[in-house]
């Protein structure tokens, strides 16, 4: 019954259950897990929020559009939109992620979400997946703003430094721990003129890179304000 409702909610009826199912299960329950989906689901929603911008803003330069895609595949969106398809509820997971409340961690909602696509996708072709999509998307892509674009935290970082005509930040990976499919990075963010030095960690080397540069900026904007 939980299912049928999700399926009512994504307004796409399965063919494969099992394929929903497996989206829904996170890799500390079981070795059949989300993972590849997920990886897929990054992919193929990518390519369909990317050719939509494409598509309805003809004259936005390639690097304001690739910050607008940014802006609507983040994990912060896709735990927006997970958090309203209530996907919390139907996760399978392990005994530690229960514990620790993982049905609430944005990673693996976002992630569940990603994986939901990727499904869609191999269980109905890719206009099945792009129906998903945009019907998921249909405010934030009715609603977007390309004169509010939303840049990234090293882009900050960067623009921040060359208005005070500073050197760009150094970045350097400082530990890659797990295995080679649930890995975190910690990369080092320093400014050697304002001696600050700061880490961020993330589930990928830009992930860390982001957090690192964000707390630098706002250790230059904190000391800037003394």
């Amino acid at each position: 019954m939980a299912l049928e409702t999700l399926q009512r909610r994504l307004g796409y009826q399965f063919n494969q259950l099992n394929l929903l199912k497996q989206a829904l299960t996170h890799r500390s329950y079981a070795s059949l897990n989300n993972e590849r989906l997920e990886f897929l689901g990054d992919g193929v929603l990518n390519f369909i929020v990317a050719h939509q911008l494409y598509q309805r803003f003809q004259k936005l330069a390639e690097g304001d559009l690739s910050r607008l895609r940014a802006q609507l595949v983040k994990e912060a969106t896709l735990f927006e939109i997970a958090q309203g398809l209530n996907i919390g509820d139907l996760l399978n997971l392990g005994e530690g992620e229960l514990k620790s409340a993982g049905w609430r961690r944005p990673s693996i909602l976002s992630d569940a979400l990603e994986a939901i696509i990727g499904a869609t996708y191999l269980d109905g072709g890719f206009a099945s997946a792009e129906a998903l999509v945009l019907k998921l998307y249909e405010d934030k892509l009715e609603n977007i703003d390309p004169k509010v674009i939303d840049k990234d935290a090293k882009s900050k970082l960067q623009e921040y430094l060359q208005s005070k005509k500073m050197d760009l930040p150094d970045y350097e990976v400082t530990s890659i721990e797990g295995e080679a499919h649930a890995q975190t990075f910690k990369v080092s963010c320093t400014i050697a003129k304002r001696n600050i030095h700061t880490l961020g960690e993330g589930t990928s080397r830009r992930n860390a890179e982001q957090e690192a540069a964000e707390l630098a900026l706002k250790q230059l904007l904190k000391d800037k304000a003394k």
